[in-house]
């Protein structure tokens, strides 16, 4: 009878340790997925993308920098880690591009342009002891700049295409279609940023993220005030209780008034750089070709007086 209890207690013990450790390899596995869908921004989406032949050969051009990434990430003047990651994300990761990356390919074209300052300098072109400095640092600022205006660009491209989004997700949800199968529908129609950020948002849900963390990471990946605006509103209503297909109708009319007042905001600053370009460049031009025309007639009636004392 002892030997029976002694069996049993080493059994329990047993397959009570076994379902730890399993539990244990569960919540590891399970972290690491969390991990990976927050921190890996190359990821391929749910939605296929090829890749055009531009991007090819950029691809293999950028794997260049990578022998100079360590070198990019001591010297980082005017780019630090974090605000290169930080550019990188709201860029979208263009060519998959890492901020070790990123960081080798400033010092890689940094070379380059010395080389071209060199190549000036032994033809013995002109201001060609200049060029040896200043083209290192336009190799080196070019760089930064590109992922600057990069980043901006993906920006104001998802403010752009929010409101027609919007309306078509206003118009599915009041079908009863549920938020996550509406994402999935629709998604796939649009391009650019608005596909790539919510095809991650929609695969960070299937892997298990929490959707109040994956709604955390959008806010963190994006700087559009209009994004976040409707994100936070989504949040809140989430809370609160409100039908999501109300919230995506009043953001759409919300995302369309601002749209036209960026319009008219653009309009009213297009019309100093038009005037600016006027009075320095075609005015000018206006006044030489004038001129020269003048003095064109004045010698063609001379040469006549001069032909009547002959």
């Amino acid at each position: 009878m002892d030997g029976l209890i002694v069996l049993f207690l080493l059994l329990t013990l047993f397959f009570t340790g076994l379902a730890l450790r399993y539990t244990y390899v569960y919540v590891v596995y399970k972290s690491e997925l969390k991990k990976q869908a927050k921190e890996d921004h190359y990821k391929e989406d749910i939605f296929e993308k090829k890749q055009t032949r531009k991007e090819k050969v950029l691809s293999k051009v950028f794997h260049y920098a990578d022998d100079f990434s360590t070198i990019g990430q001591r010297i980082n003047f005017y780019s630090e880690d974090h605000d290169v990651e930080k550019w990188l994300t709201e860029a979208g990761h263009p060519y998959r591009l890492t901020t070790a990356r990123l960081q080798g390919l400033k010092i890689f074209f940094m070379i380059v342009g010395l080389i071209i300052g060199g190549i000036s300098m032994i033809l013995r072109l002109p201001f060609s002891e200049l060029t040896v400095i200043i083209y290192p640092i336009v190799g080196y600022l070019a760089v930064v700049f590109w992922i600057k205006s990069k980043a901006k660009k993906r920006q104001e491209e998802l403010t752009y295409q929010l409101p027609d989004f919007l309306d078509t997700m206003s118009v599915t949800l009041k079908a009863g279609v549920s938020l996550d199968q509406a994402l999935r529908d629709i998604v796939p129609y649009f391009e650019g940023p608005v596909q790539e950020e919510f095809g991650r948002f929609i695969q960070e849900i299937q892997v298990g993220v929490p959707r109040s963390s994956a709604y955390e990471m959008l806010l963190k990946r994006n700087t559009s005030k209009e994004f976040q605006l409707l994100i936070k509103a989504l949040i809140q209503g989430e809370k609160l209780g409100i039908p999501i297909s109300k919230t995506f109708h009043q953001q759409s009319l919300e995302m369309r008034k601002i749209k036209k007042e960026l319009i008219k905001e653009q309009a009213a600053k297009a019309s100093p750089k038009v005037t600016l370009i006027t009075t320095f460049v075609v005015l000018p031009s206006a006044l030489v070709l004038i001129g020269g025309l003048m003095v064109m007639n004045m010698f063609s009636q001379n040469s006549n007086i001069f032909e009547l004392f002959q």
